[in-house]
Formats: C-alpha cells, structure tokens, sequence
C-alpha cells in the first residue's frame, strides 16, 4: 500500500464500494427516509470516496462537511468531486453539487483530529461517518469520539475498518507469519497513539453500546479477483513491507511471500461496517 497517496486511495475505492454491506446501507437509509435533508460529517475524507458511497443511500438534500488533515488530500476531494457530479458550481469555499436527483452542498475543513474533534463535530450534524479510519486510532482516542457522539446523541455510521482477517489464494507457507507481522504493524502509532488495528470494530461496537447506542455490524470484505490485479499488487507490496519492518520476517522472506502473492488469484481482505443509532 501506498499510505494515504492520491494513487492508492483512487486504485481502493471501487473494491471500497462494493465491499460495503448492502443490508446496512438500507438500514441506514431507512433511519433518515423521512427526512428531506440531511447534514453529514466525514472523517478523514480522504479524496471524498465516502461521499461518493454514501451519498445515493440519503435524502435528496444533503450537505457534508469533509474533514481531512491533510490540505492536498482536500483539494483533490473537490476535484474528483466536481468530475463524479452531473452539475457543480462553486460559491465561496462551498461547493454544490448534483449527481442524479441528489443536490449536495460539500465544506472542505483541514483539522487536526486528535486536537480538534470537537470543532469539527460542531455545529452538530444529523449524521457522522468516515471510511477506513477507527482502525487507525487509538484506544482512549475512540473513548473520546463516542463520548462526544453520545453526549450530542449522534447517529454513526462507519465502513471499512480492516478486521484482521485475509485469505489468499493459493495458499503460501508464509501466510501465517506475514499475516500476524501485517496485523501487529497495524497497531502501531498512526498519529493518535497505538492504533486499535484489526480490533478497531470490537472495541468501537463496544464504547457504542456502553453509551446506549444500538450498534449494527456486517462485513464489508475485499473480495479480489483477477479483475483487481493493480490493487491486489500494490496491497501484497505494502504487506510485505509492513511485515518486515516488524522484523517478524527477513527482507528475502518477505520478497518470495510477494513473488507469490504478485502470482495470486484472489485474496479476502475483512472489514467491518457498522450503523450505530443512540
């Protein structure tokens, strides 16, 4: 993998897409099908791929507050934005969009997560989401976040927390050990402290229903075949990579593990979505 590159994040998100689970995005859709429009703020926007996912399952009116530390990663969201949308135009720093029958109104916010969670999270929204994040975070971070969506009573919904879990096909006799110098790597600090890695969901689900929130999960796994041969490539590489630099593998261990995994012609990848309502 490539970090958070414009590269990566664009070779992920058709996999990210049809990966979500399809019952919780009804679910979710279900829960906001009264209303007319709808304010959602997205965590760690990335390049807007979230939006781009979400967005068809809402009201006809909507408007998100994309929230990303990093300015570069803002500017590019805008940009795929305007290309994704049948109409866009600019007022001020706001953005309107319409893509079919949707009419949505996109801020862009650089801030620091780990200092300014509350800032971003005001004012209130009816809806808070991010794709791909709480595996990142620490967790005293998480004990934050859902102490200031429970105490606003906030509705969250969250895809695409990796789980722990990857299947390659054919099997490999390093797949034990990449997978557990992989899953170890996950937990380290991500800039928010030791990251909860693949227990991300275990312990989110688990602070949600502490505060009284009915919390939903599904699997939303990776499916790759051999109509994913880039993105399949480029995650054996960054694999690969993670599980030397836990010193769990030689260089050469690693390198005839992704020789193979190069050749593969599937592989599973868990995740898990949740929907969590107070």
């Amino acid at each position: 993998m490539s970090g958070f590159s414009p590269e990566w994040l664009a070779l992920r998100e058709p996999a990210d897409h049809r990966a979500r689970d399809a019952d919780l995005e009804q679910r979710m859709a279900a829960h906001f099908a009264a209303r007319t429009h709808v304010s959602v703020v997205d965590l760690g926007c990335g390049s807007g791929s979230n939006l781009r996912g979400t967005a068809k399952f809402l009201p006809d009116h909507q408007s998100w507050r994309l929230v990303d530390y990093d300015a570069q990663l803002l500017a590019l969201a805008r940009h795929r934005l305007v290309e994704w949308a049948d109409e866009s135009r600019t007022e001020g720093t706001l953005l309107r969009l319409r893509k079919d029958h949707k009419h949505v109104n996109v801020s862009f916010v650089e801030a620091d997560l780990t200092r300014e969670l509350a800032q971003v999270l005001t004012p209130a929204p009816d809806l808070v989401t991010a794709a791909a994040l709480f595996d990142l975070v620490s967790e005293p971070w998480l004990e934050l976040f859902t102490a200031a969506l429970g105490a606003a009573g906030l509705p969250l919904y969250t895809v695409l927390s990796y789980d722990g879990r990857q299947e390659w096909q054919p099997p490999h006799q390093q797949d034990g050990r990449v997978l557990r110098a992989f899953n170890g790597h996950q937990q380290w600090d991500k800039g928010f402290g030791p990251a909860t890695g693949p227990r991300a969901a275990a312990v989110l689900s688990g602070l949600l229903e502490a505060r009284g929130y009915a919390v939903h999960t599904a699997g939303s796994p990776w499916l790759l075949g051999p109509d994913d041969p880039d993105l399949r490539h480029e995650l054996a590489t960054g694999i690969a990579a993670a599980a030397v630099e836990t010193q769990e593998l030689t260089p050469e261990e690693a390198d005839g593990w992704l020789a193979a995994r190069r050749e593969a012609g599937q592989a599973m990848i868990g995740h898990t979505d949740i929907f969590a309502t107070p």
